[in-house]
């Protein structure tokens, strides 16, 4: 019997204030990539959770998601094969840690206008970085809500 195929499931945070947006910076196999705050989804965490998550361990950042962006697809074939679906939520930027060490990998935040976002395009680490800047640039928003968690996950 064929393995069964499986996306592997993200989170993402696109976060604007005052015209740009809060990317990482992250070192990578490819080298320095860029990125929205974004990681995979754990086991028992909704994907509101994850995000608020990885928004904190990438950024040290609190994270309020208000509205979902986008729900993507995308698949890379280096290294491997691998789809992502991706969850990108907007909200509100909380209370910074300055303490609190970054996630492995991670090098730096820095906030990035849209036209700066477009021009590096080739140090993306996703091709969904920019279309969930895009969205949430266009004014794309859906109910929280729209993202059902069932009981039993927890």
């Amino acid at each position: 019997m064929a393995k069964r195929w499986k996306p592997n499931v993200t989170v993402a945070a696109v976060i604007e204030q005052q015209g740009r947006y809060l990317l990482v910076e992250e070192d990578t196999a490819d080298g320095l990539r860029l990125n929205n705050p974004a990681g995979h989804l754990d086991r028992g965490e909704s994907p509101v959770q994850g995000c608020v998550r990885e928004t904190l361990e990438e950024t040290a950042h609190h994270f309020s998601p208000t509205a979902l962006v986008g729900i993507y697809l995308a698949r890379t074939r280096q290294p491997e094969d691998i789809t992502y679906l991706r969850f990108a939520f907007t909200g509100t930027l909380g209370a910074f840690e300055p303490a609190r060490p970054l996630d492995h990998g991670i090098v730096r935040t820095l906030w990035m206008t849209i036209d700066e976002i477009r021009a590096s395009v080739a140090r993306h680490r996703s091709p969904l970085l920019l279309q969930g800047v895009e969205d949430h640039a266009a004014g794309k928003r859906y109910p929280l809500e729209l993202v059902r968690v069932d009981p039993s996950l927890i």
